[in-house]
């Protein structure tokens, strides 16, 4: 299955203005990438993968739509699943790709 082409444009609408900005194919999906930095990717199953910052991971899990990112049946602490039905709304969108952004800046500077 290949990843949604819409919402990896809208999605780059939202962060290719990024310094450091950058895109790459991974694991079926199309990434953005700041500084080299993984920040969020349109997933081959739908929506969003998104990079949250350790202190925020908890919050963003209790959000709707929003689920622990389980890959190869393993737990990604620090990655959050975003449904599609929730990356339908720009606003919504604009946030979460706004997460993955300053998630993988706060990760260059550690």
């Amino acid at each position: 299955m290949a990843y949604d082409e819409d919402l990896a444009e809208r999605v780059r609408e939202f962060a290719q203005s990024e310094p450091g900005w950058s895109e790459k194919r991974m694991f079926g999906g199309l990434a953005t990438l700041i500084d080299g930095k993984l920040a969020v990717a349109v997933s081959t199953h739908g929506g969003l993968l998104v990079n949250v910052p350790a202190a925020e991971a908890e919050a963003a899990l209790e959000e709707p739509g929003a689920e622990l990112a389980i890959m190869g049946g393993r737990e990604m602490r620090g990655w959050v699943r975003v449904d599609e039905s929730v990356c339908a709304d720009d606003a919504a969108l604009e946030r979460w790709v706004g997460r993955g952004v300053a998630a993988a800046r706060n990760r260059k500077k550690s």
